[in-house]
């Protein structure tokens, strides 16, 4: 399973050479319940792992929720509102939130793998 951490990198949809978007990951307790509460928009994606399932409580907007299998395969793609609980989905690993109306348009669908491109970040000295 992959191993991540709370940072910033792309979404690849469509292989190596596929459309790229730029993702937030959020992997530690404190980012993954924060999650999109108290935004207004969605710069691209944000990426919660582990996870298998969200809500949308005290959310401003509503957002596409695509959940992600072990090997990110996309398993199930739906669009919440806010003031949701969204059912848990046993074989998924990692879930990906977004803007409602956008997944669609980038070819995130039932069926489809993913991939995740973190940015690098400098060692420290």
């Amino acid at each position: 399973m992959a191993r991540w951490r709370d940072g910033r990198g792309e979404l690849v949809v469509g292989g190596e050479h596929g459309l790229r978007v730029p993702l937030e990951i959020a992997t530690s307790y404190r980012a993954r319940t924060k999650g999109l509460l108290g935004r207004d928009s969605v710069e691209g994606a944000l990426l919660l792992s582990p996870a298998n399932s969200i809500h949308t409580f005290r959310m401003r907007l509503p957002i596409d929720v695509a959940y992600l299998d072990h090997r990110l395969t996309v398993i199930a793609v739906l669009t919440m509102p806010p003031n949701r609980l969204g059912l848990p989905r046993p074989r998924s690993r990692h879930v990906l939130e977004a803007e409602a109306g956008v997944m669609e348009g980038w070819g995130v669908r039932v069926g489809v793998r993913v991939g995740v491109r973190v940015e690098s970040v400098p060692e420290e000295r």
